[in-house]
């Protein structure tokens, strides 16, 4: 389905202060057959609907009237070849760790004393978040900063996600892609870096600064995760109390696609894997919640960068495999490590339609070298996608503390 160059393996990657890789890298296009686009179209024509929703809102998930209306501009007006290209002006690569395929974005900076940053996504998301901020980082005198700001740039898609491969057998949790992607880092030269993620990415950030193999430098994160403290439990101050609220919402009405995929994803993936317009809005309904959105998904996201995203999925038929990244992690991430704090320089941003927005408090055994603290002004759970400025300034200002 999808097309590979060959344009051999120091791809024209090495810059200042960059070793040569030690991976072998195969260069990667997307380039998906028309035929490909054309059966998809197919399939949206000939959608079976359900009937409507018995309320006047999104609280039974997408309503009908919407989902019909995204779907025939998915069906008919969408146009991914230009969409593809858009993609494609990153150089893709490929290679083996650990014995699966990972697909990566690689954007070197042109500036001399540039650092190397990893920024890993999570579910629903895929490296179509982060399109909007590479350029940024990689060129910040070109996008409003210094050339001290820049970052060469490392995006790669989560095993079982997007063009990565799937994995055959058990293994692939949180624990395991943080040494993978340790070894991404330092087989591409990248001996001291940097480490980003939400979602989660940002489990697999932390994962890396609790493993902390001597090659991370420091790490942001834009979902911190901690447990309420003692103090927040018997006498909350607002933002604590803010906080289990939310967390209180989310297990009661947002959390069943967690509890499917971390039980049965094979169970779910059927489904997902033969409708586009269920695995569309499997992960569109998540756009609306977890958005800072005012209501409406699209307040947020345009529909062709959510339908970007979603395609990643269908092409790659990836409903099974990316939901069993739950079934291997899911109450087994950290496993062994409660006890252990990461020793790492951390930043943490706090967007404020963060599923749970957790106060520091909360964060202070788990990161006690928290070095940059931020409550941002505007956006949700998928920080880099919805506010891709402020995202930005985030890390220079996170990462320029962490020299």
């Amino acid at each position: 389905m999808f097309f590979m160059a060959d344009r051999g393996n120091n791809c024209g990657l090495l810059q200042p202060n960059v070793r040569k890789s030690m991976l072998e890298l195969k260069p990667f296009q997307i380039d998906v057959p028309l035929s490909e686009i054309e059966y998809l179209q197919k399939r949206l024509h000939e959608t079976r609907w359900p009937e409507s929703e018995t309320t006047n809102d999104w609280s039974q998930g997408v309503p009908l009237s919407y989902a019909k209306d995204i779907c025939e501009y998915w069906a008919n007006q969408y146009d991914w070849p230009s969409r593809q290209r858009q993609m494609n002006r990153f150089e893709h690569f490929k290679t083996v760790i650990s014995d699966l395929d990972i697909h990566f974005i690689h954007a070197p900076s042109k500036e001399a004393e540039a650092r190397p940053l990893i920024l890993t996504h999570g579910w629903p998301g895929s490296i179509v978040e982060f399109l909007k901020v590479i350029d940024p980082l990689r060129d910040p005198v070109a996008h409003g900063g210094e050339a001290k700001d820049a970052f060469h740039v490392v995006c790669p898609s989560l095993p079982g996600y997007g063009f990565s491969g799937k994995p055959t057998t058990t293994g692939y949790g949180v624990e395991k892609i943080a040494i993978m992607w340790n070894e991404l880092m330092v087989g591409l030269g990248y001996s001291n870096y940097f480490a980003q993620g939400g979602d989660w990415g940002s489990a697999i950030t932390t994962m890396i600064g609790l493993q902390n193999l001597g090659d991370c430098a420091g790490i942001h994160l834009n979902m911190p995760s901690g447990r309420p403290t003692e103090a927040a439990r018997e006498n909350p101050s607002a933002e604590d109390q803010r906080a289990m609220d939310r967390g209180r919402a989310y297990q009661a009405e947002d959390s069943g696609y967690s509890k499917q995929q971390s039980t049965r994803p094979q169970t779910v993936g059927y489904g997902l894997s033969d409708s586009p317009v269920g695995q569309a809005m499997w992960i569109l309904e998540k756009f609306w919640r977890w958005t800072d959105c005012r209501g409406h998904p699209e307040n947020a996201l345009t529909r062709d960068e959510m339908l970007d995203n979603i395609m990643l999925y269908w092409l790659t038929n990836s409903g099974a495999s990316s939901g069993r990244l739950y079934w291997e992690s899911f109450n087994r991430a950290f496993s062994g490590d409660g006890n252990r704090s990461v020793q790492l320089p951390t930043g943490c941003s706090l967007f404020p339609e963060e599923i749970v927005p957790t106060p520091r408090s909360w964060l202070n055994e788990r990161f006690p070298k928290i070095v940059y603290w931020n409550e941002v002004d505007a956006g949700g759970h998928f920080a880099a996608f919805e506010q891709p400025i402020l995202f930005v300034q985030e890390l220079r200002n996170c990462f320029d503390k962490i020299r």
